[in-house]
């Protein structure tokens, strides 16, 4: 008996005990749940990281001579830690201090506020503790560098629980100039123009940051875990400015006035293929024109600048010469079922030069040219287009060139007039640019360039890859051809459908274009005709190749190639004839490194503050008091120290004028300043023993 008893006391004991311990864990479970609950949610939130892609600042497009076509600007989105230590201790004494002067500044600084309503904003984040709490987004920098000196944010972000973000925005400082060229970066769309070609380089590497989820959550940087981004390359095009601006607005002054549907302009230097400047407008629905497309690479039938590729053959394959005779018959010409009309009749032309026949512009005369030589063998002429590269793009570097069509015998669309239609820039499909390209060889002595529009790819300011002129063709034809080629396009200025352009000034070739387009299913009926212009300047040194391409309102007034894509070529010639050309300045505009990275040499202390404040890497240590020069090294700043000993002639080569003068007039010597810029030579070597009264001449540059 006394055994059961002991054994039942012995299970009581147990069953109060596990009820005592069930207790124990239902208060433990409820004080964790109801009073610790958000310190151990936070803590699990904690526990939870992510990396996150810090983008790379994207490089800069530069024209050549060094002025910003597309940038990137800094906005930021400003947030408050309001459970940072410093905020919360003693009772919030640094919030409170500093809320009412901060709502004021807030208040002067975006003026979208008063300062009671951005004091109540401010409170109500304090109250909620939150850590990731957004007070503005999207705001200048110029307004960031002022708000970070602003009570309580000028603490820092540990202090004072200011946090920035930082995001880039694409802007074009020039706007409408060259803008379809130079392109569009869009973070949701396909990028355009060189945005789109030099995308490789100009975005740079991706870096991360390690993200810490808070309570709420919101994620916050961990800090030490950065992996930093790598900055993208510079683009330094071959387009000058100045020549964009001429020629943009040369061609939008002919469009407005014609309200044409759309144009194009291309301007490129001889020599080198370099497009210099490119304007392409297309009318809005609002009336209003803007560079929506491309035009200079679009494909269409060219009309009459084509003939230039006829009269090659035909010359060049010895089949006549320009003092040759052609009949046109009075400007209307019948083959087979249908008529070859000119533009406009000639009445009492009828045997005249081919010379005369290609300064008239007459279709019949290239028609009767073509048909007469290469009817029997149609498949030569076509050879002959081919070799002047018509049947391919040009392969400028930007995407999305039109593919040209050149008919051959072979061709489904091939018909018994398909020969001197071609001959005359029908039933053929080429854009301005492959135009630009043809008549450019022409001025260049029949040597073909390949259209380019980038001269190199620069990292803190140092080239890392260069683009050459490149040869496309030795010779487009024979010497005696492209003689008598370059007489008869002059011919067309002096006795031709431009001589209403001529000007005693300079004397410019050229070849004018009037073409009937097709307007969808209605056909020709609505009279649109493209209106085109081609031609280089000066004749007898040719300098420039300049193409324009307008396509005319349904029924337009004004219509004829020299009456509407002539005058602006001739507003461009002789813009660029007075500031290019008569002045004998140089082609060639050097980069003016003041918008780039340059580096001066200067003292080390001031070097490692610059480094710094832009968070550039360098490699090496730098003595305070030294004086130093820079270069770049495996994509970060390396210094080599410049001697500068006493009682010597100091050496200033690559120094800023400042510290040239602060150097030069210390050592007792008299300066004689010759430029700007940084020295570039100084008469007196640096390291040379010191005289009295010496004269010193520092030439910058």
């Amino acid at each position: 008996m006394e055994v059961k008893k002991d054994i039942l006391w012995r299970v009581y004991l147990c069953f109060i005990g596990m009820g005592l311990f069930a207790v124990a864990i239902l208060v433990k479970v409820f004080f964790v749940q109801n009073v610790q609950g958000n310190y151990w949610r936070s803590m699990a939130d904690s526990l939870h990281t992510r990396y996150v892609s810090l983008d790379a600042d994207r490089g800069t497009i530069y024209s050549e001579e060094g002025r910003m076509l597309s940038t990137s600007i800094p906005y930021f989105d400003v947030r408050v830690d309001f459970a940072a230590d410093n905020l919360r201790e003693k009772n919030g004494k640094v919030f409170r201090d500093n809320v009412d002067s901060l709502s004021i500044y807030l208040s002067r600084l975006f003026n979208d506020h008063t300062p009671e309503e951005y004091k109540q904003i401010l409170r109500e984040g304090f109250k909620s503790k939150d850590r990731y709490f957004l007070l503005k987004r999207d705001i200048q920098f110029n307004q960031f560098q002022q708000l970070r000196n602003f009570p309580m944010f000028r603490l820092g972000k540990n202090k004072g629980g200011l946090i920035a973000e930082t995001k880039n925005k694409r802007i074009n400082p020039f706007k409408l100039l060259a803008n379809r060229t130079i392109g569009l970066s869009r973070e949701n769309a396909q990028n355009v123009g060189l945005e789109r070609t030099y995308d490789d380089f100009l975005r740079g590497v991706t870096g991360k940051r390690l993200m810490r989820r808070i309570a709420g959550g919101t994620y916050i940087p961990v800090e030490g875990y950065d992996i930093e981004p790598e900055n993208g390359r510079d683009v330094i095009t071959t387009m000058d400015v100045n020549m964009q601006d001429i020629v943009e607005t040369a061609l939008m002054n002919m469009m407005v006035s014609n309200e044409a549907e759309h144009g194009s302009c291309i301007l490129m230097e001889v020599k080198t293929g370099k497009i210099k400047a490119i304007a392409n407008l297309g009318r809005q629905p609002d009336g209003s024109y803007f560079e929506d497309m491309n035009y200079a690479l679009q494909v269409a039938e060219p009309g009459s600048t084509f003939k230039l590729a006829t009269i090659i053959s035909v010359l060049d394959d010895k089949y006549a010469t320009m003092d040759d005779m052609v009949n046109l018959h009075e400007g209307e010409w019948q083959i087979g079922k249908r008529t070859v009309f000119d533009s406009e009749p000639h009445p009492g032309q009828t045997n005249v030069t081919i010379k005369h026949a290609f300064e008239l512009s007459s279709n019949v005369g290239m028609a009767k040219l073509a048909y007469q030589y290469y009817y029997k063998k149609p498949n030569d002429f076509v050879a002959h287009l081919k070799k002047l590269k018509l049947d391919q793009p040009t392969g400028i570097d930007l995407v999305g060139e039109g593919k040209p069509v050149i008919k051959s015998t072979a061709s489904k669309t091939w018909s018994a007039t398909s020969l001197p239609w071609m001959a005359f820039g029908y039933e053929v499909l080429v854009s301005p640019l492959q135009t630009c390209m043809l008549y450019n060889a022409v001025a260049n002595n029949g040597k073909m360039m390949k259209p380019y529009l980038v001269n190199s790819i620069v990292e803190y300011g140092k080239p890392v890859k260069e683009f050459e002129p490149t040869v496309v063709m030795d010779s487009i034809c024979s010497r005696s051809t492209l003689k008598q080629v370059k007489q008869m396009l002059e011919g067309v200025v002096m006795n031709g459908t431009a001589k209403g352009l001529w000007t005693r000034y300079y004397k410019f070739a050229a070849k004018t274009g009037t073409a009937l387009v097709a307007n969808g299913n209605r056909g020709y009926a609505d009279k649109i005709y493209q209106s085109s212009f081609a031609g280089y300047f000066p004749a007898n040194d040719p300098q420039f190749t300049c193409v324009v391409v307008i396509k005319n309102k349904a029924h337009a007034a004004k219509f004829y190639g020299a009456a509407v894509a002539g005058p602006v070529f001739r507003e461009v010639a002789d813009k660029l004839f007075a500031i290019a050309v008569e002045k004998q300045l140089p082609i060639k505009a050097g980069l003016q490194m003041d918008t780039l990275m340059a580096f001066k040499n200067g003292q080390g202390h001031e070097w490692k503050e610059i480094l710094n404040t832009l968070n550039i890497p360098m490699q090496g240590s730098v003595n305070n008091n030294s004086w130093v020069s820079a270069k770049v090294d495996d994509k970060k700043i390396a210094f080599a120290q410049v001697a500068q000993n006493k009682g010597a002639v100091p050496n200033v080569t690559g120094m800023g004028l400042k510290d040239a003068l602060y150097l030069l007039e210390n050592a007792g010597l008299r300066v004689v300043i010759k430029g700007a810029g940084k020295v570039k030579n100084q008469s007196i070597p640096g390291g040379t023993q010191l005289s009295r009264d010496q004269t010193i001449v520092i030439e910058l540059s």
